[in-house]
């Protein structure tokens, strides 16, 4: 709930995605290592405290700091350090370039009181958080229950706009049939994360509105063609196309995943800046699969070990389809942490995965994780990995979207990945309540409304 209660100096329009001065004034790039904010003047923190130019340099300093441990270091880790110019005026230095900033500072980075957080630290702000955003925090029992109220002296200027709810009580309640016999009395009025089959159920409520929202993270396959893993058939392109014509990904989308599940065909989500889904596509074909098997030395198929970490019911109609062409997949299920090291230990030539982006609308997220010969990257593609480099560490946006096209086609042309599907949200909610969800899955009450 931090968007509620704090502010970022840069704010993501949710319809256009246009980025937008928050507790910034305005903003812009110096050099491609630089970028320099004017900030507003005459915002107060829920506590009192001006905002100000020390409040910047004191959150930005401290979070980028390893030592202070912040969880997501990705999300920081490009910050060098950051200079106060006057008192509403500051300077981030970036390490190297990261045009991708705009979006890590539109929603990651929510700006401290640098007093009250020098005061309490880490664990007391946690106990008591303080922002300036379009709520503050009455009452908290972590764990347990989180209360806010409407930030009356939210200032106008603000793109998010002033909240329509006066009041939000958030209670955390792990049982979902809890959660859904409260939904159905009026005990609560918002609930998401919600089971499919109980999204199901509760489509026949009378009352209760059920959304089932496209989210962020999206499902692959990976496909060891760079024989990292030894010598395998997914050394071979034909292979990769076989498994990639063998899947009717629709179906499963519709049949399976639900709700507004899409197809996707590039390494990324569509929405993500950089995105682009004109690739070399690869529609449901058996008979074609069979027939680029046949072409690579496997007229019978091949036995393979195929892993995954979640949705086994996914996993298992993706082993169904492999089946149907030959291709006798073994479904080893492991622990996200066990994947991950297997995968690192180049054990891996074939695995079902999935990637949210951390909600960042930037492909350089996702391309970056597993296109840049990192330990996640089974295609070790110098072509691919020099097309990114430029793109994540240009200020162009043109030209970024020049190279990006260029990697996301050679990877959809060498079959590096198959891109599967995107996941879907379950909400359920209040029908009298106006809430539209979005793709990062964040809930942004300040937004909704009730009739």
């Amino acid at each position: 709930m931090s968007r509620h209660i704090c502010d970022d100096l840069i704010y993501r329009d949710v319809e256009t995605n246009e980025y937008k001065p928050l507790l910034s004034k305005s903003y812009h790039w110096v050099n491609a290592t630089t970028m320099h904010f004017k900030l507003r003047q005459g915002i107060k923190f829920h506590n009192g405290e001006p905002f100000n130019a020390d409040d910047v340099v004191y959150t930005l300093n401290y979070v980028s700091n390893p030592d202070n441990k912040v969880l997501v270091q990705r999300n920081v880790s490009w910050i060098d350090h950051v200079e106060k110019l006057g008192p509403y005026s500051v300077r981030i230095h970036l390490k190297e370039p990261f045009p991708a900033a705009e979006e890590y500072l539109a929603g990651n980075l929510p700006i401290y009181p640098n007093e009250y957080y020098a005061q309490v630290g880490p664990d007391g702000f946690g106990q008591k958080p303080i922002g300036t955003g379009p709520y503050k925090v009455t009452e908290m029992e972590p764990g347990k229950k989180l209360v806010m109220v409407k930030n009356d002296d939210y200032f106008s200027q603000s793109p998010k706009g002033q909240p329509a709810i006066d009041k939000l009580v958030q209670r955390t309640i792990p049982e979902v049939t809890t959660q859904m016999s409260e939904l159905m009395t009026g005990g609560l009025d918002w609930i998401y994360q919600v089971p499919s089959d109980q999204a199901n159920k509760l489509e026949n409520v009378s009352g209760i509105k059920v959304l089932k929202a496209e989210t962020m993270r999206i499902g692959f396959l990976q496909m060891d063609a760079s024989g990292r893993c030894g010598d395998n058939p997914m050394n071979k392109l034909k292979v990769r196309r076989a498994v990639s014509h063998a899947i009717d990904r629709k179906a499963i989308a519709e049949n399976l995943v639900g709700g507004q599940s899409r197809v996707v065909h590039s390494a990324c989500f569509p929405a993500q800046f950089g995105c682009t889904q004109d690739v070399k596509q690869y529609e449901y074909n058996p008979e074609k699969a069979q027939q680029l098997l046949e072409e690579a030395g496997y007229p019978n198929g091949f036995e393979i070990n195929f892993y995954g970490y979640r949705n086994r019911p996914y996993a298992e109609a993706i082993v169904g389809y492999l089946s149907d062409v030959g291709i006798d997949a073994n479904l080893r299920y492991l622990k996200y942490s066990a994947l991950r090291e297997k995968t690192y230990a180049d054990k891996t030539p074939f695995f079902f995965m999935t990637w949210g982006s951390y909600g960042v609308n930037d492909i350089s997220n996702i391309t970056g994780h597993y296109f840049r010969f990192g330990p996640n990257d089974l295609a070790r593609d110098p072509q691919v990995r020099d097309w990114l480099n430029t793109g994540d560490t240009s200020v162009d946006k043109e030209l970024r979207q020049e190279v990006y096209a260029k990697a996301l086609k050679r990877i959809a042309e060498k079959a590096y990945w198959l891109p599967l599907f995107t996941w879907v949200a379950n909400y359920a909610f209040d029908q009298d309540l106006n809430f539209t969800a979005q793709p990062d899955a964040v809930p942004r009450f300040f937004l909704a409304s009730w009739d």
